[in-house]
């Protein structure tokens, strides 16, 4: 670690270096074409220098090759930094593809070197208007060209995460760090040179600041506070969930192995992540990892003070989750894995979330950092130029910066702002009504929209959702548990519009991670519940009937939280509604305790739920449309297809209906099984 820091600490100071001999070369005076291609190709051959004589580090290759572009691009010309980049980059690509140089990265890092060159042509003519980066900004930019160069080391090997995480966990901290230190001290050391040097820590009246600087201080500190928070709140629950898989895994493979043991089984298999051990009362291991050996005393002792449940711990040495039981009178069982391994996932997705939130407040902040000083700075300095001269006595000088409708209303008089003000409302509702359309499509496309799976014709199932508004709070869903198990599931949450919508969303993703996670319909809806009851001052709720049918004997475990009643058509007779118990809905209270039940289905069977919306439809009359006329209609289908069968009952539905509005989300699924798994 010293040697490595000693070295890139050189390998910083020499671009420092470099750069203050070409500012020397140049006088800080305008750049001639002729300089801007010389300086272009000395930061160039510096990369390429630094891809070739990078520091060693835990076996992998380090440097600060993106200096080089950044630097000419941002303290002397665009152009320049583009010529170095491109240089820099392809000689990367050439030198990972056909001389095996670091071949593995070889993408990653000809694409960050050649677009450190054209970001900083961008900024340099567009954020900085042709003059040199502060030391923060020049330190941001190193930071993040090296933050985008470990982000797309991710992106080019999603199939081999696990090395992927091993490059960027061991470069990605000195790499990002070196080459922000490189460009923060060459920004220092040229405003020293050039006395153009301002002490950040000079205090600043708030009459005195930019109104750029200040609004892009505050942008700085609250997009960092909400990325920050998104990705802590991402981490933790990362972390559950990487504890929960861990904890089936073991109990899992300790069940498995456990009957193979007592079935005499020759050899005892665990998954290749877990360690496991079957260990005497004299603690030597009789079978598993280190046969023959006796475990420690402190190892064994606090193994045995901790039976049939998950805790750290140590197993030969190496920190582990451990489950253990006895399987006989004088014999345990012990089942482990290595926290390194319990964990590599999260601590890639934590790297990999943490440089894509990283360039996506980059983005969002150089974004609008520039519109505001476009559209807001630049128009003010105008109007300020017009006052000046309106104060020195010309009065001939008009004001007539009519950019925004803002602007316009300070040239303009009353009535003038009336209409703007009415444009502006119009405007508004423009975009309202244009961001529920992008919410509509965003809803619909959450819902599943593929009806067939390949290689499965156990199945068929169908379903649709028609928002009583431009959103709503219905939805459907269905997905495998596991290869012989399929979850069913469909709800309605209370209210209209955006809430329910943003409701129906959370109680969608909390209910389909808790079936994934394994247990029966009414444990689901007992977890769920407990999720939403939390934090939820709207004191919104939603019903719920979910079913998990095995494809394997045709049960189906059932519970429905205030939902309406499912309908089942068996192979030999009608429709006809299944007048289950029901609990209070979802996120009502805390402690709900739903009643299971169970449907045996058998092959041409048929379900059909849906959501209030369809039995309690409205006509011009005020009438309802009611379960009894829905179970007509379902019983007329016979011999349709599901999708036939729910197309039908939405247009009857919808005929019914006529010229009345529509009163609320109508929500529909068909499902038949078509035959048992073998």
């Amino acid at each position: 670690m010293v040697t490595m820091i000693i070295k890139m600490s050189v390998l910083t100071l020499l671009y420092v270096i470099l750069t203050v001999v070409v500012w020397k070369w140049t006088n800080n005076k305008e750049i001639d074409k002729f300089k801007k291609i010389v300086i272009g190709i000395v930061f160039g051959i510096s990369s390429v220098l630094s891809t070739h004589f990078g520091v060693s580090y835990e076996d992998m290759i380090i440097n600060v090759r993106d200096i080089g572009p950044l630097a000419a691009g941002l303290f002397f010309a665009p152009s320049s930094g583009v010529i170095a980049g491109l240089i820099g980059g392809i000689e990367r690509y050439i030198a990972g593809t056909y001389f095996g140089v670091s071949s593995y990265t070889r993408i990653a890092c000809s694409v960050s070197t050649c677009l450190a060159g054209f970001v900083a042509m961008y900024m340099k003519t567009r954020m900085f208007k042709g003059k040199k980066p502060s030391p923060f900004y020049a330190f941001f930019l190193g930071a993040v060209m090296e933050v985008f160069h470990m982000y797309v080391v991710f992106i080019t090997h999603r199939n081999d995460m696990r090395m992927a995480f091993l490059v960027v966990s061991t470069c990605a901290v000195p790499m990002i760090v070196f080459t922000g230190i490189g460009m923060c001290l060459s920004s220092i050391v040229l405003q020293l040179l050039s006395k153009e040097w301002i002490s950040p820590f000079k205090k600043i009246e708030a009459e005195q600041e930019p109104l750029s600087q200040k609004f892009q201080k505050w942008l700085f500190i609250i997009t960092s506070i909400v990325i920050l928070g998104s990705f802590v709140f991402s981490c933790i629950l990362q972390t559950q969930t990487a504890n929960q898989n861990c904890k089936s895994a073991l109990k899992n493979n300790f069940n498995t192995i456990r009957v193979n043991y007592q079935l005499n089984e020759v050899n005892l298999n665990a998954d290749s992540n877990v360690i496991f051990g079957i260990i005497n009362d004299e603690r030597v291991v009789l079978r598993g990892k280190n046969i023959g050996m006796p475990l420690s005393v402190e190892e064994y002792n606090y193994i045995c003070s901790n039976f049939d449940s998950v805790v750290n711990g140590k197993f030969w040495g190496i920190d582990s989750k451990i489950y253990a039981d006895r399987i006989d009178k004088n014999k345990i069982l012990v089942v482990t894995m290595q926290r390194s391994e319990v964990y590599w996932n999260r601590d890639a997705q934590a790297y990999e979330l943490a440089l894509a939130d990283i360039l996506l407040f980059t983005v969002i902040y150089v974004l609008i950092a520039y519109l505001v000083n476009q559209i807001v700075v630049s128009n003010i300095q105008l109007i300020n130029d017009s006052l000046n001269k309106i104060t020195k006595g010309n009065l001939n000088e008009v004001v007539v910066v009519r950019s925004s409708s803002e602007f316009a209303s300070l040239s303009d008089d009353i009535n003038q702002t009336v209409l703007t003000l009415k444009g502006y409302i119009k405007a508004a509702e423009q975009r309202i009504e244009q961001e529920l359309i992008f919410a509509r499509t965003i809803q619909a496309s959450s819902l599943p929209q593929v009806f067939d799976f390949p290689g499965r014709d156990e199945i068929e199932i169908y379903a649709s959702m028609k928002p009583a508004k431009e959103v709503g709070g219905d939805f459907y869903d269905f997905f495998f548990i596991d290869s012989d198990k399929i979850a069913l599931v469909i709800a309605d949450v209370s209210g209209k519009g955006i809430p329910a919508a943003l409701f129906m969303m959370r109680s969608k993703t909390a209910i389909r991670s808790f079936a994934e996670a394994g247990g029966t319909p009414s444990e689901i809806l007992i977890k769920t519940n407990e999720a939403l009851c939390e934090g939820n001052d709207a004191e919104m709720f939603v019903t719920v009937w979910i079913g998990i049918l095995d494809l394997k004997t045709g049960v189906m475990q059932c519970a429905n939280a205030g939902h309406e009643y499912p309908a089942i058509k068996h192979a030999d007779g009608e429709y006809e509604l299944i007048k289950d118990k029901h609990s209070i809905v979802l996120a009502a209270m805390p402690g709900l305790k739903p009643s299971p039940y169970e449907i045996t289905l058998k092959p041409g069977d048929r379900l059909f739920v849906y959501t209030d919306g369809v039995p309690e439809a409205i006509n011009e009359q005020e009438e309802q449309y009611g379960t009894d006329k829905m179970i007509d209609v379902l019983n007329t289908t016979e011999g349709m297809s599901i999708e036939g069968t729910v197309k039908a009952v939405f247009e009857n539905v919808n005929a019914f209906k006529g010229s009345a509005d529509q009163f609320d989300d109508i929500t529909m699924l068909g499902f038949e099984l078509v035959k048992l798994m073998k």
